[in-house]
């Protein structure tokens, strides 16, 4: 007695069970992909905190005296700009690390009140390029882009004139009085005042 077998009936069963090893690989190699791809992604991108900055950044004290030209930032740590910035100032600073020096001064830090005032820093972050010296070429302040960081940065390392920062020599000069000559003339004396 032969018994025919369909010609179909034997391949549905291989048919699903190569289809659902075929998915299941196409599944494995899917998430292998993705999970390659999230961790290419993260090694490119450079998200380099302040506070890495600051660890890394030359003292003060030693920019001012090596006979590098030098970058001071003054930042805050709450400063979106300045968070902003970071991964680039990061890049830069790997790039000329070995040609300028790269200072950080927190402005909530009152150590640096008088640097705070040498330089009229009022908006964060502020820059100030420094010759080899130590003296002030120019200031920057708020946010820079890239490609103008780095062209200042280079002109600072050939010494030529930084062409995206404002001289500090053109700032206009004003002093104004710590404390009012006559309490009673300041209408923001609490003083007790009276009237006739």
């Amino acid at each position: 007695m032969t018994t025919e077998t369909p010609i179909n009936s034997p391949a549905k069963p291989e048919t699903t069970t190569g289809a659902r090893v075929r998915n299941f690989l196409i599944a494995i190699v899917a998430i292998a992909l993705s999970v390659a791809l999230v961790i290419g992604l993260r090694t490119e991108t450079t998200s380099a905190s302040l506070a890495e900055l600051d660890q890394a950044s030359t003292p003060l004290e030693v920019a001012i005296n090596n006979g590098k030209p030098s970058i001071v930032e003054f930042y805050a740590n709450w400063c979106t700009v300045c968070q902003k910035m970071a991964p680039d100032i990061a890049q830069l600073e790997q790039e000329y690390a070995d040609k300028v020096n790269f200072v950080m001064l927190n402005v909530d830090n009152t150590k640096w009140l008088p640097e705070m005032l040498k330089y009229r820093v009022d908006g964060i972050p502020h820059f100030v390029f420094l010759s080899q010296n130590g003296e002030t070429i120019a200031q920057a302040i708020g946010d820079q882009p890239h490609t103008v960081m780095a062209s200042n940065l280079e002109a600072l390392v050939t010494g030529s004139s930084l062409p995206y920062a404002q001289a500090s020599g053109q700032v206009s000069k004003f002093s104004a009085p710590v404390a009012p000559v006559n309490n009673q003339d300041d209408p923001r004396s609490h003083g007790s005042q009276v009237v006739n």
